[in-house]
């Protein structure tokens, strides 16, 4: 048997996403090895850096020369759908290329930059859906035969390369899909189980990478997902990974009408939405009879400036309504950009503007959680082209910053510095140790506020001050990371007009 071995790769900064990734996984990652796993005499496997719990190096990185000794692969696959992680896949896979492995990669990143990547110690990048030729390119690595004619990849060949027609792999028939084998993951424990139906986004927002016409499962299959990660794993908590849960409609109320019929509210799900999704009562009558408790709402600002910037596709006119409307059904929790870099035609606000318009907002929808991030140019997004001239070089701001929560290009009417402070100043104004009071004093009183408002109430109440408590220590850990001073003033001080 030959050992494939698939890698989640480590985020090398501490960001808002660490402490969610320690329970959870990747979703492509898993179903790309449930597929490898099909081959006749290979074995595969998935190592989750951010979720492990196996032998670490002097780092406390995973040690793979010990999983290699352990176990050895044959080849082995990275996970490129962050960019932030892929100066993690670049220093791994040196480790395996060194040691005569084959390295495979696919991921928003690695599609964008195969040049890039290829030139990083990997051997072959897919385009788009990988499942569709690799066990093609397993058998062919393993075999030592040509890849001249599989599709949707990139390779080189006498030093230069190759990408084979069609560029871009499309999987039409998400329905053929084996359900991801989490008993794959080696070293984890997973809480949360990532699952999905739906790829692409009909949308156009300017900063996203994804695109290309939603492709969907039917609600049977997910449905069967469910019920098959219940009765194996006794899953109960499950996070859904489309991009948008209301592209299709009819499949996604089908498929909580299921999870209703079969489970009443007994299974806990969360999900990603957008916002205009409240003036649809019966959807969110049948999620919430479901189990769906929390609502990932990408409002991005307040401020219709930066909204027409991003071609969101709505105004701030009925932000307010429509939260109103999701805060009696979920947990909310929103995600925003601070400092959006305006179009020339349009004008911006100072620093404490923005700050201000941003607390008014929030604390009027009163939003249970929130992250606000900056403007990530990631490869492939149409802001990334837009502000190609005000990007910071690599060697300022490496890939492994580009996680939302450092600054990646000059901003607009302010200097990096203020406008690393509208984030700090937000984040910690809503995330506040004084959580901690109120939880002893909810606890205290809790007879009589159970008396007068009921259990639904009460918990609610209490468990919004904890996560606002935990979400405060792990920002005060990342405030430290961020007060790099010598970082900013290298930033404020970069000249572009000198720049090659």
């Amino acid at each position: 048997m030959k050992t494939i071995r698939i890698i989640i790769p480590a985020f090398l900064e501490i960001n808002i996403f660490t402490r969610q990734a320690r329970k959870t996984t990747a979703l492509g990652p898993v179903l790309l090895a449930t597929v490898i796993n099909k081959i006749k005499g290979v074995r595969a496997e998935v190592i989750d850096e951010n979720n492990y719990h196996g032998p670490r190096d002097k780092n406390g990185l995973p040690d793979h020369t010990v999983l290699q000794k352990d176990n050895p692969a044959a080849i082995v696959g990275f996970y490129c759908g962050l960019t932030c992680t892929i100066e993690r896949v670049w220093q791994v896979a040196k480790f395996y290329k060194e040691r005569g492995i084959f390295t495979i990669a696919g991921g928003k990143h690695a599609y964008y930059e195969p040049e890039e990547t290829l030139n990083h110690n990997i051997d072959v990048v897919f385009h788009g859906d990988a499942e569709l030729v690799i066990q093609e390119v397993i058998e062919n690595l393993i075999n030592r035969t040509s890849l001249e004619k599989i599709a949707g990849i990139s390779f080189k060949t006498d030093g230069k390369i190759q990408t084979n027609e069609p560029y871009m792999l499309e999987n039409k028939d998400l329905d053929s899909l084996p359900y991801p084998d989490f008993n794959l993951l080696r070293f984890a424990k997973v809480k949360t189980y990532p699952i999905g139906r739906i790829r692409g986004c009909s949308m156009s927002c300017e900063f996203c990478s994804v695109k290309g016409k939603p492709r969907y499962a039917s609600a049977q299959y997910l449905f069967n997902i469910v019920k098959w990660l219940v009765e194996t794993r006794k899953a109960r908590r499950f996070f859904i990974v489309d991009d948008r849960l209301e592209q299709d409609l009819k499949g996604t109320m089908e498929f909580f009408k299921k999870i209703y019929n079969k489970y009443g509210n007994r299974l806990c799900f969360s999900v990603q939405i957008r916002l205009e999704v409240a003036k649809n009562i019966p959807l969110l009558e049948i999620m919430k009879k479901a189990g769906v408790w929390c609502v990932c709402v990408g409002y991005e600002s307040p401020i219709d400036q930066d909204l027409k910037a991003m071609r969101k596709g709505y105004s701030s006119k009925n932000m307010i309504e429509w939260t109103k409307v999701l805060r009696r059904y979920f947990w909310i929790h929103a995600m925003f950009i601070a400092g959006y870099p305006l179009k020339e035609e349009q004008s911006s606000f100072t620093p404490k503007e923005i700050v201000k318009i941003y607390k008014k907002f929030i604390r009027k929808a009163r939003i249970h959680s929130i992250q606000v991030l900056f403007a990530g140019p990631v490869v492939g997004s149409d802001l990334r082209k837009r502000i190609q001239d005000r990007i910071f070089p690599l060697d300022l701001v490496p890939w492994k910053m580009y996680d939302g929560a450092h600054i990646c290009f000059k901003p607009d009417n302010m200097t990096v510095g203020e406008l690393q402070w509208i984030g700090i100043k937000l984040m910690k104004g809503f995330y506040q140790k004084i959580s901690l009071i109120r939880i002893s004093i909810r606890t205290i009183i809790f007879p009589v506020d159970f008396f007068i408002r009921g259990w639904g109430k009460w918990y609610q109440g209490w468990k919004k001050d904890g996560i606002n408590f935990l979400s405060h220590l792990l920002f005060r850990t990342w405030l430290k990371k961020q007060r790099n001073k010598e970082l900013i003033k290298k930033l404020e001080q970069y000249r572009f007009d000198l720049r090659p």
